[in-house]
C-alpha cells in the first residue's frame, strides 16, 4: 500500500512514538541525516540528531525529544 506524503503527515499528527522515516519526515530531514548520526556520534561541524531510543535492532524517536529538537536550532531573531 503506498502513503502518499499527506496522508503521511495526518498519520503522524497524533503519535508519540515515531520510526526512523517518520521522524525524518516530521523533522524535515533526510533519513540518512539521521543513520549517519547514531552512527558517527558527534562529529565537529555537523549539526547532531535528536535523541532516540533503541530497542533491541528497532530505532525509535519520541515526539517530545524531536520537538526540542528542532526548538534548540531556532534561530533568535535580533532586536
Amino acid at each position: 500500500m503506498h502513503v502518499s506524503q499527506f496522508n503521511m503527515e495526518e498519520c503522524v499528527v497524533d503519535k508519540k512514538v515515531f520510526k526512523e522515516a517518520e521522524a525524518a519526515n516530521y523533522i524535515c530531514m533526510s533519513r540518512s541525516f539521521l543513520s549517519q548520526d547514531r552512527m558517527n556520534g558527534v562529529l565537529a561541524k555537523r549539526t547532531p540528531g535528536p535523541q532516540y531510543i533503541k530497542i533491541g535492532r528497532s530505532i525509535r524517536y519520541l515526539r517530545d525529544d524531536l520537538d526540542s529538537w528542532l526548538d534548540q536550532h531556532r534561530n533568535k531573531t535580533k532586536p
